[in-house]
């Protein structure tokens, strides 16, 4: 049978787009975000120009519609076999591959005309960005470790931060870089653990695979060098009270999840998943607040 046959017409297309680029699930627009805003607050040792603020908040919802779209395309002969993603545009023939290929450089081609707006160092980095966005969903078919790719991908805006607003990468960019892969992969073998008992069945390899009854253990070391490294970066910079209270809110999500994924239920590893957006928005809350602009 024609899959094509199965697509709605006219405007009743919009929403297998919209699902497609996840845009109604804003869960990794905020993954990718809170990274963002951390690098752009520290970077500027305070609030951040509102024109390179605007650019990266913008960025953001772009680059992570690409990589959803990438993603789908390069799983659209698996995702099929996958409960939680059997019914995606692509796997059901909803969205063509073509469709999905014009879609992505149109998506990329809007970021880089983003990135434009700021200086040609942060022109260069993105380039990496771009490259760590395409491979990442090709990864699972050759490594163990994919979410290490993920997370270098979702961390790829903090040295992009830093170029923008510095035009340089110092250390404290690369530390809170390191922090944020490392957080990164704990998140994401949360979510791994979900499709982990689909994944061996269909041949495709992650870090919930790899780790096996050890996943809850490895999370909760990634988890502590994430805080161990977060805390090394406010040392440097000097961050206030407020920041440390964020820190220590992470700390407590992470408790959190690891009570919700202790026995490797499904559902309750998906919440733990979720619950990750808490853990980014504390430490973003205690770095603004940290840098706050006294008056008077």
């Amino acid at each position: 049978m024609d899959r094509s046959l199965l697509r709605p017409t006219g405007w009743a297309r919009l929403t297998d787009f919209l699902q497609l680029m996840r845009l109604d699930r804003p869960i990794g627009t905020w993954l990718l975000m809170w990274p963002t805003l951390w690098a752009l607050w520290v970077a500027s040792e305070g609030v951040p120009g509102r024109d390179v603020l605007l650019i990266f908040i913008a960025g953001v919802y772009v680059m992570r519609a690409a990589g959803c779209v990438v993603n789908d395309y390069a799983d659209r002969h698996f995702d099929g076999h996958v409960k939680r993603t059997k019914q995606r545009p692509l796997a059901t023939g909803r969205i063509s591959e073509t469709e999905a290929q014009l879609l992505f450089v149109a998506l990329v081609a809007a970021a880089f005309i983003l990135v434009l707006l700021t200086n040609w160092f942060t022109v260069l980095l993105s380039l990496g960005g771009v490259l760590l966005a395409s491979i990442y969903p090709f990864m699972k078919r050759y490594t163990h470790f994919p979410q290490v790719v993920l997370g270098a991908a979702f961390s790829w805006a903090i040295p992009m931060a830093f170029g923008a607003v510095l035009g340089e990468v110092p250390l404290d960019a690369w530390i809170l870089f390191s922090a944020n892969v490392l957080w990164t992969v704990a998140y994401d073998t949360q979510y791994a653990m979900v499709d982990r008992d689909d994944d061996l069945k269909i041949g495709i390899k992650s870090t919930a695979v790899l780790f096996g009854s050890a996943d809850r253990f490895i999370i909760g070391l990634l988890q502590l060098a994430t805080l161990a490294l977060l805390t090394w970066v406010g040392i440097r910079v000097g961050l206030g009270g407020f920041f440390w209270l964020g820190l220590a809110g992470m700390a407590a999500t992470f408790a959190h999840q690891q009570r919700l994924i202790f026995h490797c239920d499904r559902d309750r590893c998906f919440q733990a998943f979720l619950n990750n957006h808490w853990s980014g928005l504390l430490v973003f809350a205690g770095i603004a607040l940290s840098g706050w602009p006294v008056t008077g």
